[in-house]
């Protein structure tokens, strides 16, 4: 593999000329086919907009900008989203901007679990499921994976940040929700390995693989939610998903072969985990900064310390074993509760103040009426960004993500489906081999 990354300086003015020069130096034409149908793998941590987070505006309307420009058929891109129990998809690609820029391009706009048809993955990818790192284990009757993801081009847009889980998440990452349901927490205590099993199933299925990556805004500490935002002015993008999350780790200060899911890809020959191996294309000097990041575990939050000891603790052999039950939504209404009723209203604007008053938290809040040049941005409107964290609308919309969490709960989703069934669903993680899979 010819293990490129580009990265580039960017600001407002440019964003959208740099967006397109950024694909065309990491060479996107030559893996991204213009007969096949791409998605646009938008990344959503949380529903609420947070800095670093989430996939932001500028950086999907950057995406597609560029391929617009460079002669793609818009009816063959559509934004992707996947689902979680704990972030409604629906809110956040509201809240992040991101509908308005599908709309705003008139793009198709898909919902991974609604309608959609989702095949097992034997029938997907055949004898490669026999050399999965874990998910076999995981899983012993096996998993669900989109149809419509088979020969389909993805891009996925990650940001740079930090994540209690893997140390950092970026293009890799960005695979989990589409591609495992929402039993894939049952995967969090062999997380790295699982990364590795899903980029050999991405680079089985898909037409072609790219990433481009935002870091404009990065995310450091306990993430991907709780962070401390930055502004860094970066971005970065390749057709190789190891190397990307390796250069955005080094960004970091962090040393990309001492994280497992990077290594482990470097090893088995999916990527080049190893910067020293990687070609850089576009601003060397952004290349070689570091960033001196704490990383995710030097503060980690109350709930980020309970997910390590329930998935590597004291509290694996007690509770681990609730999270694959009826009791599992336990968990779903512990998240809810902490991040959305309480850290967010409490600590998310003196978290992410600094940034709200930049120019690209300028941008993000007069989004939708700030009129671009070919280039960027000239104007970024008056207003800074502002959060509304306090009072009746957050106990309305808490409560509201607490209902939407227990009836997304897939243990009860699942037995109201076969209650009332109605069209196509997405498979539980292990729902029988169709037939002709069992081996």
């Amino acid at each position: 593999m010819n293990s490129k990354v580009a990265i580039l300086r960017t600001s407002p003015r440019t964003v959208i000329e740099d967006y397109h020069r950024l694909m065309n130096l990491a060479g996107y034409q030559d893996v991204i086919d213009r007969s096949a149908d791409t998605a646009l793998k938008i990344n959503i941590s949380w529903h609420f907009f947070f800095p670093g987070s989430s996939t932001v505006p500028w950086q999907l309307d950057g995406v597609i900008r560029a391929m617009k420009r460079d002669g793609y058929d818009p009816a063959r891109i559509h934004g992707c989203h996947n689902r979680t129990v704990v972030i409604d998809a629906h809110l956040g690609e509201r809240e992040n901007k991101h509908l308005a820029v599908i709309e705003a391009h008139g793009l198709r706009n898909i919902h991974l679990y609604e309608g959609e048809e989702w095949i097992h993955i034997r029938e997907a990818v055949g004898d490669l499921a026999d050399r999965f790192l874990v998910l076999n284990q995981v899983y012993p009757k096996g998993f669900h994976i989109p149809r419509r993801f088979l020969g389909e081009n993805i891009v996925h847009l990650p940001t740079v940040k930090t994540h209690i889980f893997t140390t950092t998440t970026g293009a890799m990452k960005n695979a989990f929700g589409g591609l495992l349901n929402e039993k894939r927490h049952w995967t969090h205590p062999v997380i790295h390995e699982t990364l590795v099993d899903l980029l050999m199933i991405q680079r089985k299925i898909h037409r072609g693989v790219f990433a481009v990556m935002d870091g404009t805004f990065a995310g450091d500490g306990p993430g991907p939610r709780c962070m401390t935002p930055h502004v860094k002015n970066v971005i970065l993008a390749s057709a190789d998903q190891v190397a990307i999350d390796a250069v955005a780790a080094k960004l970091m200060g962090f040393d990309p072969l001492s994280i497992k899911f990077i290594r482990l890809a470097h090893e088995l020959g999916l990527g080049c985990g190893d910067p020293s191996q990687i070609e850089i294309a576009g601003d060397q000097d952004a290349a070689r900064e570091n960033w001196h990041f704490d990383g995710p575990f030097q503060k980690m939050t109350f709930a980020s310390r309970m997910q390590h000891r329930i998935y590597w603790g004291p509290l694996k052999r007690p509770l681990e074993w609730t999270l694959k039950t009826v009791l599992a939504p336990w968990s779903y209404l512990a998240s809810v509760t902490y991040h959305d009723a309480y850290w967010y209203p409490r600590h998310a604007e003196r978290q992410m103040e600094a940034v709200l008053a930049s120019d690209w938290g300028r941008l993000f809040r007069n989004w939708e009426r700030v009129r671009p040049d070919e280039r960027g941005f000239p104007d970024l409107g008056d207003e800074s960004a502002r959060l509304h964290t306090s009072g009746r609308d957050v106990f309305r919309r808490s409560f509201g993500l607490l209902v939407h969490a227990l009836k997304e709960a897939p243990e009860f989703a699942a037995r109201a489906r076969r209650r009332h069934p109605a069209g196509p669903r997405p498979p539980e993680n292990g729902d029988e081999y169709p037939p002709g899979c069992r081996e």
